[in-house]
């Protein structure tokens, strides 16, 4: 069977972008055959199994150029016709959509003010994206979604009445290998290395393309608020390409710790780097799921983040770190940063990720989405072979 994955950018850091890529070579393991369409492509490209189609996009503004790439993905599906198209991001004509973002309709009525969604030059920018939405969770759609957590779909039910029957929870990925031949003492030794530090130096990691909302400003924060003692052998290495309007040398300029913060955009060392840190921390304003937990208790990295997090209540079952409640308080970052940093339950919580991890792996499919994939192709295929053959 052939399948199209639709996916508008692909970072080699970004969470969604590995789902994908790891998804992708699942159903050519299988034997079917993908091709991925996207509007740009940063870092190695895939297996050679896998095609990509890397299509144009035009417009002055972000939902413009969206709604441009939309186009020429479906030109391209009517020119190469697929078995099944699979959606990560939301956009009409979905035979299935990863769910990886939370309900954009919910968040831009809760957390942005009525002139985001009346003024005229941001008003198409929200009925676009509202209309992919609604495309993908309308109540009268057949659009199958996977989904990575359970909150998430009641935010979706809340606006859109979408049927149980079309959600289908996921357990998270465990990327044991990745981390397979990882140790530690040696990894504590690369990380430091790479940008200089002392050899007992504390290491704070963040993991993310989005500095406000994955909260790395938070964690500054909280670096600027340690003790001195503490600080002076702190540092946090920030992983991401952040977005054009923020500038993280300024803000940590502002707060008197540039000199303690590090940012070195995308690397493909991450699980290197996870292995040798210290403390993972992710304390998020929102965040759908955040694989990089999981990933982060498989490296058995302690984990800081934020109860609004979709995998927080894993950090929390795993007893792999702390959770945040809400709302959000700086200084129970602040206060938890140091703590985390100085307890002696750190070697507790390393092992408590890595047993976690390895139980769910152990206890569900190494290729869960995929197997949902093939086999909703299957029944898509029956269906048309079953109305397409003469009664009687």
């Amino acid at each position: 069977m052939k399948f199209a994955f639709l996916i508008f950018k692909v970072f080699p850091y970004g969470g969604v972008q590995r789902d994908m890529l790891r998804i992708a070579h699942d159903c050519v393991n299988a034997g079917h055959e993908v091709t991925i369409y996207t509007g740009e492509w940063r870092g190695g490209m895939p297996d050679a199994r896998i095609n990509v189609e890397i299509l144009p996009s035009r417009g002055w503004l972000n939902h413009q150029r969206h709604q441009s790439l939309i186009s020429a993905m479906q030109q391209a599906l009517v020119k190469a016709p697929v078995d099944l198209v699979v959606g990560f991001n939301r956009m009409a004509g979905l035979d299935i959509y990863y769910a990886a973002d939370p309900c954009y309709v919910q968040r831009a009525h809760e957390e942005r003010s009525w002139l985001y969604r009346h003024l005229p030059f941001i008003r198409g920018r929200y009925r676009f994206f509202a209309a992919a939405e609604k495309a993908v969770m309308d109540a009268q759609g057949s659009c199958q979604i996977l989904l990575l957590t359970e909150h998430e779909k009641q935010s979706f039910q809340q606006w859109y009445g979408t049927p149980d029957a079309r959600f289908h929870l996921l357990p998270p990925s465990i990327p044991l290998q990745k981390f397979a031949n990882k140790r530690r003492e040696a990894c504590r030794v690369y990380a430091r290395q790479q940008f200089n530090l002392p050899a007992d130096a504390n290491i704070v990691l963040t993991v993310g393309s989005a500095f406000v909302r994955k909260g790395v400003d938070r964690v500054i924060d909280a670096i600027a608020a340690l003790p001195k003692a503490l600080q002076d052998n702190t540092w946090l290495i920030a992983i991401g390409e952040y977005e054009s309007n923020s500038n993280i040398k300024a803000y940590c300029e502002k707060r008197g710790v540039a000199h303690r913060c590090i940012h070195v955009g995308g690397r493909s060392d991450v699980a290197d780097l996870m292995v040798g840190a210290d403390i993972f921390a992710h304390p998020a304003r929102s965040e759908l799921a955040g694989i990089v937990l999981i990933e982060a208790m498989t490296a058995g990295l302690p984990v800081l983040v934020t109860d609004v997090c979709g995998y927080a209540p894993r950090v929390a079952e795993a007893n792999a770190g702390v959770v945040l409640p809400s709302p959000f308080s700086q200084l129970e970052m602040n206060s938890a940063l140091a703590m985390m940093l100085q307890s002696p339950r750190q070697v507790e919580w390393q092992e408590h990720g890595k047993q976690y991890t390895v139980h769910i792996k152990n206890t569900s499919s190494v290729s869960a989405e995929a197997d949902y994939i093939i086999n909703y192709a299957h029944q898509k295929l029956a269906q048309v072979h079953q109305e397409a053959t003469p009664r009687g």
